[in-house]
Formats: C-alpha cells, sequence, structure tokens
C-alpha cells in the first residue's frame, strides 16, 4: 500500500461524512475537459461542483446554464463549475459557502501539474475536516503517448499516483498498441486498474462515489431491512442506486452472495458488480491481504460495512482502484459484513472464496460480546 493510503485510511478523527473528492488529472489533449462535460451533463439528482482552472476551455453546454458569476457557473441540473483562481482551498470554501448541499467535488488539475500536492491540499490542510479524498482519475491519449512523456516527472507522477488510469482515445490506435501502452503505463504503477475509453465515456459510477453509493444511510435503510423493491428494473443512468439494493434470502446462511448489475449502462459496458454479505467477523490481517495481494486489477470500485473480529466500531470501506479509506463508527443493528466490488470480467467464484477465507475462524474469534 502507498503511504498516501496508509495515512488516510488511519485518520481515524476524519469526519465519516465528508465531501467525496475527485482529482482529474491527464496531459494537455488526453480527454479531461471532455470527461468533465461528461460529469456535468449526466448527473442524475445529484449537485456536483467542478472546479478547473478556466472556464473557456470547458465550453459548458449553454442549455444547462442557469446563471454565470465572475467565477462560478450553475447548471440547471444543480452542478456548479468554478475556476480555481491559483488559490485552491479559497475555491473550495467558495463553493462549499455557496452549495450547502452539495454530493460531490471534482477538480480538474493543469495539463502539467504533478496531483500529489492537490491530493496533499485535501489530506493536510483545514479541507481535511470538510472533505474526503475519494480518487485521483488519470487520463491518458492513447493516440499521443510516448516514452517521451517519461522526461517529465508530471507525467511520471500523474500515473504513479493515478488510482484510475482512463486510457482514452482508443479507437485511434489497434489493440497491439493499447496492449503495449497498458503494459508500459503498469511498468510505472504494477496493478494499475486501467479503463479503456472512447471520447472520454466513462460509466461514472467506476470514477465518482456519489453514483454507486448514494450513503452510508442509504446502503444501511435497503440491505439492513431487506427491503423488497424494484429499483434493480430501473435505468437512472450512470446514477442507478440500486447497486446496494439486494434482496438477500436465506439469512440463516453464513454468507449471501450474488451478481447484481448495477445499471444498464454499466451493463451494456460490459461491467458487473457482485455482492457478499456474512453474519461472522472479519479479520483485518486477512482482509489486508486480500486486498494487497488478490484485489484483481479489473475491479474498479469496492464499497462495504465493514465488522472486524479485533474492533467494535462499525467501519465504513470505500475503494477506488487500489486507495481505501476506512472509517470506524458505531453499529446499529445487526453485526455483519456487506460488500459491494464492481468492475468488468470478473472471476465471480474466486472473488467470493477469497471473501470467504477472509472470516474468521470460530477458534479464533475474540470479538463475539462486541455489540451484543
Amino acid at each position: 500500500m502507498q503511504s498516501a493510503v496508509t495515512s488516510e485510511s488511519s485518520a481515524m478523527d476524519t469526519p465519516k461524512q465528508g465531501m467525496p473528492v475527485t482529482i482529474i488529472t491527464g496531459f494537455l489533449g488526453s480527454g479531461k475537459t471532455t470527461l468533465l462535460n461528461h460529469i456535468l451533463n449526466n448527473q442524475q439528482g445529484l449537485k456536483t461542483a467542478v472546479l478547473v482552472n478556466e472556464f473557456g476551455e470547458i465550453g459548458i453546454d449553454n442549455e444547462l446554464i442557469v446563471s454565470t458569476g465572475e467565477n462560478m457557473v450553475e447548471l440547471n441540473n444543480g452542478c456548479i463549475c468554478c475556476t480555481i483562481n491559483n488559490d485552491l482551498v479559497d475555491a473550495v470554501y467558495k463553493v462549499l459557502e455557496r452549495q450547502e448541499n452539495l454530493d460531490y467535488l471534482v477538480v480538474e488539475t493543469t495539463g502539467l501539474a504533478d496531483p500529489l500536492p492537490v491530493a496533499l491540499t485535501f489530506l493536510g490542510t483545514e479541507l481535511r475536516d470538510l472533505t474526503r479524498l475519494d480518487s485521483i482519475i488519470t487520463v491518458v491519449d492513447a493516440a499521443n503517448y510516448s516514452l517521451d512523456l517519461f522526461n517529465s516527472q508530471a507525467a511520471y507522477s500523474q500515473i504513479a499516483y493515478g488510482d484510475v488510469i482512463v486510457l482514452n482515445k482508443t479507437d485511434l490506435v489497434d489493440e497491439a498498441t493499447l496492449n503495449e501502452l497498458e503494459t508500459k503505463i503498469n511498468e510505472v504503477k504494477e496493478g494499475a486498474r486501467i479503463l479503456r475509453t472512447t471520447r472520454s465515456q466513462v460509466p461514472l459510477p467506476l470514477i465518482l462515489s456519489v453514483g454507486l453509493f448514494e450513503s452510508d444511510k442509504y446502503f444501511d435503510t435497503v440491505v439492513d431491512k431487506h427491503d423488497h423493491h424494484d429499483h434493480d428494473h430501473h435505468a437512472h443512468d450512470d446514477h442507478d442506486h440500486s447497486t446496494c439494493g439486494h434482496d438477500h434470502h436465506d439469512h440463516d446462511h453464513d454468507h449471501d452472495h450474488h451478481d447484481h448489475h448495477h445499471s444498464d449502462h454499466l451493463e451494456n459496458d460490459g461491467f458487473t458488480s457482485i455482492s457478499f454479505q456474512s453474519d461472522k467477523p472479519f479479520s483485518i490481517r486477512k482482509f489486508q491481504y486480500f486486498l494487497d495481494n488478490q484485489l484483481p486489477s479489473n475491479i474498479f470500485r469496492a464499497k462495504g460495512i465493514m465488522w472486524f473480529d479485533e474492533s467494535p466500531k462499525r467501519h465504513i470501506f470505500h475503494l477506488c482502484g487500489k486507495r481505501f479509506t476506512l472509517d470506524d463508527d458505531e453499529w446499529q443493528g445487526q453485526l455483519k459484513n456487506q460488500l459491494v466490488l464492481i468492475g468488468q470480467n470478473l472471476d465471480r467464484e474466486a472473488l467470493i472464496s477469497q471473501l470467504e477465507n477472509c472470516i474468521c475462524l470460530p477458534s479464533t474469534s475474540r470479538g463475539k460480546g462486541f455489540g451484543k
């Protein structure tokens, strides 16, 4: 695990409801602006703020614009776009003061920027009390990618620190070239999570956690109460919140799992989700081993409510790429483990087996009294 992951996941004083932040990085011409427009145009009932360096480069759809201010544009779908003006912290505060009910924050770095200082702005300043660094998304231009880029420390860092690499413009090169590029990317970042895209058309739940996990409250309400509903059959574009709306039968079993399609969009793109539930605690050591050594590169997102043998706390687990956060909370109701993994071409049986191996054996369990 990278040190940034360790420091973030061990910070138990981090507020549970900090606004999730995604940093989008990538060289000039890679498709960052197209991706930002994709995000702004495809929000369904969610309010996202996008922080950019220059309005003009974005070319926001005029039909969406409600009002424009000196440094801010409001859209009729609830999203806002704000310029950074060389002071990221000030821009974040300005957005938070203007829109108290924002769901998500997306920050675009300049094409020549190393994303790490931007990430540290959210991890190491007063913003840490208001936000949660969710992911760093790196957009790579498949058609103009060359080893020359690696003479640049910024280009190297963009890939090295990226949680998900969006390999864009894949329609402009052949399969052999794409495979070669992925090999080069993996030389910089071993086990990189690489999404192949055309015109930056990536299913938003794979890069923004709000689309996949509306809130911890929603997750608890639907799964804990075994709500029998038909959300599975509704198409809410990229933001079908039914991922966590599983219908778990046969509650006497130790665990329950099945494939579950997140939305029509994800299904059409070959993405599926796998859910896992157990009424026995996990071993922290075994789960850490799973994350470090077994988690396949074709899993891009995961979310869970975790019960560990070693802890009396309820833990909220988020994962994007290989970055994860684990925030502690208090249990309400039955102790259990609930996980949703989302990815492409998943080996369901292998993943279920590996998660089952994370369960504590009765003879070693020390946490039986927790929450009882």
